[in-house]
């Protein structure tokens, strides 16, 4: 049996504190089913607390007033002591979620760390040549010829941010948020999930340890109710979301009553388009891991694959031999590729959706059920549907597991058409023998971000949806101006300062 981790303090404006409310999450293993962990479930007064020690923080403080060297002194250690402890960060959260270890060191860990050293990159380079911080300052200015005389265009912190994360890659989503708010400024009220509490306590230490100056983070573990207690509190600037479609507008709704700033980052249905001249030695295992990464919980996963029917059959066959020798097990033994879903609602979400996808005539080409010899834990066999038409409920709805589908078109353009027929645009893929190609096709794909014989993320370039797949962006200078305001200072006519 695990040890049981116990924290029965909040962590509030850098410090831990004792919860004003009594409730307590349970932290279960999707693994064994048993409780691994328990914390306190922040209170709405709780929140009242957070946020003013973040406004104090904000309004009075040194954070937004220091010089843009001096946090980033900070911010980089926070980014050392995360690549110090990956380990440590990678064990919990598998524990937590059931992310493979070995996906956790590498996605969950590690990731979050280059998310952190990306904004770094970021800040030091904001806005060119002429947008560069002045001599060191917090706040990036420049001056501008104006049609009457010169004016001061600054970009300052938008003020406190409430950073809401799901479960499913708690701290690489965590410093998507953390890491430019604090480098513009910001002060932070992190909300993680009920299902993944662990890891932000580590990430509160790291914080406190690296010098964060008091009032300037605060970490709220809490469920819906309290989340949009927060989402709706009058003291919140803005709001950064990642979660579910329905989730993400009933955010936009609570945050609209105070005109709140928000970014979503939501849903995705992509869809890998390989083309009649892929290299099936390339592509197959290139998509695969692109599908059912993090157990396919992950919003970018490409879970339809469009294949000609011209090669139809050599697709299939490859895709579900690919998938059916996937490991699946404990998600902390490292040969483990698949391990559980996060909790009981997803495994039975996953299994409904396989039932759906057979009534509505696919056929299953590779697993279809729970795992055999795994008679504990949340567990799903990396399941492949074929002959799945677009229109099916398996094809348009996100089942966020390891359920993919597999489709077949004729012409190129019916490809760019199933793949923009999709109420997401998150992320997508094309494989082909001709990269330049691809481009083209990238173009037409209606999507936030894209790749060409290759899956991957970028933090230095922007990252977000399309459609019904979110609001704004994050990583690169465009997700860190979604935590800058712009003023314009008029100058008197004739001044040359």
């Amino acid at each position: 049996m695990t040890e049981l981790v116990e924290h029965r303090q909040l962590f509030i404006g850098g410090e831990l504190t004792d919860p004003l409310g009594t409730d307590v999450i349970e932290v279960i293993s999707p693994h064994t089913e048993e409780v691994i962990g328990r914390v306190p479930h922040a209170s709405s007064q709780d929140v009242d607390r957070a946020v003013a020690v973040a406004r104090k923080a904000f309004d009075e403080g040194p954070w937004p007033r220091l010089t843009l060297d001096e946090r980033l002194a900070v911010v980089t250690r926070i980014k050392d002591a995360i690549a110090v402890r990956y380990e440590e960060i990678g064990r919990v959260i598998s524990s937590e979620n059931g992310s493979p270890y070995s996906w956790s060191i590498l996605g969950q860990a590690l990731g979050a760390m280059m998310v952190w050293d990306a904004a770094i990159t970021v800040a030091k380079t904001f806005g060119g040549s002429g947008g560069r911080p002045p001599g060191g300052h917090s706040t990036y200015e420049e001056y501008r010829d104006g049609v009457l005389g010169k004016i001061l265009v600054r970009r300052e912190p938008v003020g406190v941010v409430a950073a809401v994360v799901p479960w499913n890659v708690p701290q690489f989503v965590a410093a998507a948020k953390l890491a430019p708010a604090l480098l513009a400024g910001c002060a932070v009220i992190l909300k993680p999930s009920p299902e993944t509490p662990l890891d932000a306590y580590l990430l509160g230490e790291i914080a406190k340890e690296a010098g964060l100056p008091d009032g300037v983070l605060s970490i709220l573990p809490a469920d819906r109710e309290v989340s949009e207690y927060l989402v709706g509190h009058p003291g919140i600037d803005k709001v950064s979301f990642t979660g579910s479609v329905p989730a993400g507008r009933r955010v936009m709704e609570v945050a609209a009553r105070n005109l709140t700033r928000v970014t979503l980052e939501l849903g995705g249905k992509s869809a890998a388009i390989v083309l009649p001249d892929a290299d099936i030695t390339t592509t197959v295992p290139g998509i695969v891991s692109s599908a059912w990464m993090n157990n396919g919980q992950a919003c970018v996963a490409q879970t339809r694959i469009l294949v000609p029917r011209s090669r139809y059959d050599e697709f299939a066959d490859a895709f579900a031999a690919a998938a059916s020798a996937l490991v699946v097990g404990d998600p902390l033994d490292p040969a483990t590729q698949v391990g559980p879903l996060v909790a009981k609602r997803q495994q039975q979400r996953n299994l409904d959706y396989i039932r759906i996808g057979q009534e509505e005539g696919a056929k299953i080409l590779t697993g279809g059920g729970r795992p055999p010899g795994l008679d504990h834990g949340w567990y799903v066999e990396p399941t492949l549907f074929g002959d799945v038409d677009n229109s099916m409920r398996i094809a348009r709805e996100e089942i966020f597991g390891p359920v993919i589908c597999l489709l077949p078109y004729g012409e190129e353009t019916e490809a760019v058409k199933i793949a923009n027929d999709s109420d997401y645009g998150l992320s997508g893929s094309v494989w082909t023998g001709d990269v330049a190609h691809g481009i083209d096709i990238a173009r037409q794909v209606r999507t936030g971000t894209y790749n060409v014989n290759t899956f991957s993320l970028d933090m230095l370039g922007p990252f977000g949806g399309y459609k019904n797949s979110g609001v704004g962006r994050e990583f690169g200078p465009e997700g860190y101006s979604e935590f800058l305001e712009h003023k314009m200072i008029h100058l008197p006519a004739g001044w040359e300062g």
